[in-house]
């Protein structure tokens, strides 16, 4: 594996445990000060929250140097959670939601960034399986950090966590630094708009295609969030506790997900969402062994869509606009999600969570065939208009 694969790859392991001890002890911090469930959620909205403002934000990745941002990027980060330090009680509970805040503007930053670097550093070809290996590296860090964020929050508290986060953002910048782009920089794109990106991405079929598919699945794995919970309390009569079993297995569905995904064509994220509907459909059935193997089949196909769409956007946009393009898909994929979880318990409370497994597998699995029917027949009719 070349150096920048490794030093790519290292970010994501590194800042995957980092990033989700946090986010993880970030809530249960707000619980312990305050005992409301309510307070704790708003600290998973302020880290989505940003993503609304992604192509804005991809427009200033573009006008800059994407390297320096990212090293950039982490060290403020790292300065920003040494405020959490000055935590005593609920008074300075603001502190905790105005860095949660700034984690979320430093992941659309980051991610940005990244799509610009990676086609700099890496030959086209090898897009695709990093972005795997990268996906099975965070995938893998869900795993683990969650069980080592509560224990260090359980043993030291919010301050420890927030300390190995720091350490988790300096290497980060550290390898960011390292990484030795084949190609020099794309010059700074200082007339670039924001909504240069969006209509890139609109105008450009196959990129269209996969981030609409993308963009579904993820939108219906939160949409069947409720649904998920009465299959764990009513159809199986366990514990909630048991949705660390189904999170694990779909943790280790996706793991499995990121080495098959890097090896395939990106045409196969199609393929990916009507795994993830089929995934759901198991879950109909109140037996453990088949609930736990849909959940991994979900973490399958959930992933294949995203890999898929962000290697499209990364091969397919030309370098000075990959901050764009690639915000502009991140926010479609996963800003809907914040909605999506909401309007799904609504609804799992009014027609039943059967139902809203029937809508979202329905979903996942006709979405592909419907978008590759219209490019076929698209095509088709632009056969027959040309001459001869």
């Amino acid at each position: 594996m070349r150096l920048n694969s490794r030093l790519f790859l290292g970010v994501s392991l590194v800042a995957g445990f980092g990033n989700t001890a946090m986010m993880l002890a970030a809530p249960v911090w707000t619980l312990s000060l305050t005992s409301s469930s309510s307070l704790a959620a708003v600290c998973g909205f302020l880290i989505y929250l940003p993503t609304l403002a992604g192509p804005a934000i991809g427009a200033i990745v573009d006008r800059v140097h994407r390297q320096r941002l990212l090293v950039a990027t982490n060290l403020a980060m790292a300065l920003a959670l040494t405020a959490l330090f000055a935590i005593r009680g609920r008074e300075r509970l603001w502190i905790l939601f105005a860095v949660m805040l700034c984690y979320g503007i430093a992941h659309v930053l980051n991610d940005s960034g990244e799509a610009g670097l990676l086609p700099a550093a890496l030959p086209v070809e090898e897009l695709g399986r990093l972005n795997g290996l990268r996906m099975s590296a965070r995938e893998g860090m869900k795993l683990i950090a969650p069980l080592a964020g509560a224990g260090l929050f359980a043993l030291a508290g919010g301050r420890a966590v927030a300390a190995v986060s720091i350490a988790a953002l300096g290497i980060s910048a550290l390898l960011y630094a390292r990484v030795r782009p084949h190609r020099p920089p794309t010059p700074a794109a200082l007339s670039g708009k924001a909504r240069d990106g969006v209509r890139y991405l609109l105008r450009h079929p196959t990129l269209r295609r996969l981030v609409l598919v993308s963009a579904l699945a993820a939108s219906m794995s939160g949409f069947a969030t409720a649904a998920v919970y009465s299959v764990v309390t009513i159809d199986l009569h366990l514990a909630p506790a048991f949705l660390g079993v189904l999170g694990s297995a779909q943790g280790a569905g996706s793991i499995a997900s990121g080495f098959l995904a890097g090896r395939l064509p990106v045409h196969f994220g199609l393929l990916g969402s009507a795994l993830f509907g089929i995934g759901m459909l198991f879950w109909f059935l109140p037996w453990v062994p088949l609930v736990v193997a849909g959940s991994v089949v979900v973490g399958i196909g959930l992933p294949w869509t995203v890999v898929a769409a962000m290697t499209a956007v990364q091969t397919s946009t030309p370098p000075d606009m990959l901050g764009r393009v690639s915000a502009t898909a991140t926010t479609l994929i996963f800003a809907p999600i914040a909605a999506a979880i909401p309007a799904g318990a609504a609804f799992t409370e009014l027609a039943g969570h059967q139902a809203t497994l029937v809508v979202c597998a329905g979903a996942a699995i006709v979405t592909p065939s419907i978008v590759e029917g219209y490019r076929r027949a698209a095509r088709y009719a632009i056969l027959r208009q040309s001459p001869g």
